[in-house]
């Protein structure tokens, strides 16, 4: 194993010290319970935003948090759920009085310990709404599920529910926009390498030099089957064709385009890929309205890539568009 690390014990919490000192304008960090939240002052009478999970996914979530998009995120050991203290010291520290939304991955750590995080929140008078992502189209069961995983809608909704958010809107009405964000939502992944977790000190699972994983999850999870290694277009058309058969896309629907990498696929190869998902897309009428490419959920050092393609009308494309400030998403701010 070679990493960057000092000692796999102190992995997050160093690499926490590292991202407050990097983005001390938009970032504070809680050391215990651990979590990240906005530099600046609650929001009174703003609607606040709180995720999480396991931490080897960056920049997913830390890296989210900031303007116009997540107010607080939990991080939990690597591939390891926050603690219900921690979401609930988190969603305390950012509750403005306007009541706090949780997204959360549907894993089965993050699910139980957000709901009982979600009890002590209301047991003191903070309004809480929970919404569970679940866009995964490659299993319906995994290692870490009951139904399907929750992967690239998660960004996606971090974002469009922040915008509205940040624009005064109630908590009921961002619940509901999130749950429609992850309705019209769909992802699927493939994995070219395994990725090693520090505390495991070998591979989370091996390939051969000409194999690849289709559908795998962002833990190392199998997706649907094992394959030989092919070329980038037929990836995107492996990834694809499931994630457009499952909504349905319409012709005439917008969507956008997110194409995201695990962590060890460098951009170069990240815009093959939506080159050709682009091209999938327009050949079944779709009209590619929005786009974001690049490692914003990741798997460690794991090489691959994950597509998503969310169904868009007027109100999420209007939130996605306004502005965010945020250490990894930066765009009219």
């Amino acid at each position: 194993m070679k990493k960057l690390i000092n000692a796999p014990d102190d992995l997050v919490g160093e690499s926490l010290e590292g991202m407050a000192l990097a983005h001390a304008d938009l970032l504070r960090v809680n050391a215990a319970p651990a979590f990240v939240a906005r530099a600046q002052a609650k929001g009174r009478g703003k609607v606040a935003l709180v995720s999480g999970g396991g931490s080897g996914h960056e920049p997913m979530h830390g890296g989210f948090v900031g303007r116009g998009m997540l107010d607080a995120a939990c991080p939990g050991a690597v591939f390891t759920s926050p603690t219900p203290d921690q979401i609930f010291e988190a969603t305390r520290a950012v509750d403005g009085g306007a009541g706090v939304l949780h997204i959360i991955k549907n894993y089965t750590g993050d699910v139980m310990n957000f709901e009982m995080a979600a009890e002590l929140a209301r047991e003191a008078d903070i309004p809480v709404e929970g919404v569970v992502v679940n866009d995964d189209v490659a299993v319906e069961d995994s290692l870490y599920t009951a139904g399907r995983r929750g992967v690239g809608t998660t960004v996606l909704a971090e974002k469009i529910c922040g915008g509205a958010a940040e624009a005064g809107r109630p908590l009921d009405e961002v619940a509901a926009l999130c749950r429609r964000v992850n309705a019209q939502g769909r992802s699927m992944g493939i994995a070219l390498s395994a990725c090693t977790v520090p505390h495991a000190g070998k591979p989370s699972f091996e390939l051969g030099p000409d194999e690849m994983e289709v559908g795998i999850g962002i833990h190392g999870e199998p997706g649907r089957r094992r394959a030989r290694l092919e070329p980038a277009d037929r990836v995107a058309e492996l990834l694809m064709q499931p994630v457009l058969d499952d909504l349905p896309f319409k012709p005439g629907d917008d969507v956008l385009l997110f194409v995201n990498g695990m962590g060890g696929t460098p951009l170069i190869e990240l815009y093959v890929v939506y080159r050709k998902a682009h091209a999938i897309a327009r050949e079944r009428g779709l009209n590619v309205a929005r786009s974001l490419v690049g490692p914003y959920i990741t798997s460690l050092e794991m090489a691959g890539v994950s597509v998503t393609l969310l169904r868009l009308d007027e109100e999420m494309s209007r939130w996605w568009d306004a502005p965010v400030h945020t250490p990894a998403l930066r765009w009219g701010a």
